[in-house]
């Protein structure tokens, strides 16, 4: 077994304790996290970010319009960074854990800060600028849902 296979491996172990990360697309059978991406950094933030994928490139319009983003550590962050250049909108929906959750108009823009735990959403469209950090010890889980609309 790889080094990396054994990192997704301890990953996939460690969220299936705080979460169910099984998939039920349809007229297919039930399936788990199909790809583990590491981000070291994530959009030039600190630390290590991974991405559980939970849909095959190809198989929605966008893979990543549902992934698991994990934060293991304090301090580990997805830095600031948009999807207005790729015509996305993006929510994260906290499934563990607590963060702080940035948002600006533009990179020089005005930033708004909120504190974010279990339950709680939020949505970033346009031209924002958005970045999460994991404020405390617990692992931080977000599922992401990322629109795709090609113009």
């Amino acid at each position: 077994m790889s080094e990396t296979t054994s990192e997704n491996d301890k990953i996939i172990e460690l969220v299936s304790q705080y979460i169910d990360l099984s998939v039920t697309p349809f007229n297919k059978p039930e399936r788990t996290v199909v790809k583990v991406d590491k981000r070291n950094p994530m959009y030039g933030g600190n630390g290590i970010v991974y991405l559980l994928q939970m849909f095959d490139e190809g198989e929605l319009t966008n893979n990543r319009i549902g992934a698991y983003m994990v934060f293991f550590n304090k301090g580990d962050e997805a830095g600031f960074h948009t999807h207005g250049t790729r015509n996305e909108e993006e929510l994260y929906i906290v499934m563990h854990g607590e963060g702080e959750y940035s948002e600006m108009t533009k990179k020089e823009g005005i930033i708004r800060k909120k504190i974010i735990k279990k339950g709680s959403i939020t949505a970033m469209s346009g031209e924002g600028f958005h970045s999460l950090i994991n404020t405390t010890d617990e692992v931080l889980i977000v599922f992401v849902i990322t629109t795709n609309n090609p113009k």
